[in-house]
């Protein structure tokens, strides 16, 4: 059992909405409320995707929190949390990264060059058959170059409150999935810390 001097587990949840931000009756509002711990992403402009901003965004929300935190993006959030991760952004308090119905980086060349490549930490992506910002084999080939696990939802639109996405008990189970995954090198860790400070006194 981890000593309350070092409440680092579970995570924290932070949302990384995509362009125009997430509504009231969005998915990533509702999943907000269902953790203890959960922050926002916040944009100055919500109209002006910018890959360099956005993700300086929310790099700097990260250095001012306690982590560690899962991520959960939608859209251009996405390509946001992505991009600020392989450009060493959002720190190493990053542990898990949920990935919904990823904006086509083809889609938003003018927001910046953006790189699929491989992310360092765990990762689920989640596509749709009828996504109109992103192909099901767009978003698999995305997954394949991120490293992440993908699931097809099927006919699930761009997966927002238009599609019917408010209250999303999958979108929980997937984070949960992440940060159980993670779970184990984490208690590891903690484990080894502990035995150093034990060897120090």
């Amino acid at each position: 059992m981890l000593s309350s001097a070092h409440p680092r587990w579970p995570p924290g949840l932070v949302t990384v909405p995509g362009l125009h931000g997430s509504d009231g009756a969005h998915w990533q509002t509702w999943l907000e409320r269902q953790f203890p711990r959960s922050l926002r992403a916040e944009q100055a402009d919500w109209e002006a995707p910018d890959l360099a901003v956005w993700s300086a965004s929310l790099g700097a929300l990260l250095a001012r929190e306690r982590g560690p935190f899962v991520l959960a993006a939608h859209s251009f959030g996405c390509l946001a949390a992505a991009h600020a991760l392989q450009q060493g952004i959002a720190g190493a308090d990053v542990v898990g990264v949920l990935l919904v119905a990823p904006a086509s980086p083809a889609k938003f060349r003018f927001a910046g060059p953006f790189e699929a490549k491989r992310l360092m930490v765990p990762s689920i992506l989640i596509g749709s058959e009828t996504d109109p910002w992103m192909t099901l084999a767009g978003a698999r080939e995305l997954a394949q170059h991120l490293g992440s696990a993908f699931v097809n939802l099927g006919d699930a639109g761009h997966i927002n409150t238009a599609a019917g996405f408010g209250p999303w008990p999958r979108a929980k189970h997937f984070i949960d999935t992440l940060v159980h995954c993670e779970a184990p090198r984490h208690l590891r860790d903690e484990t080894v810390e502990a035995g150093a400070l034990a060897f120090a006194w």
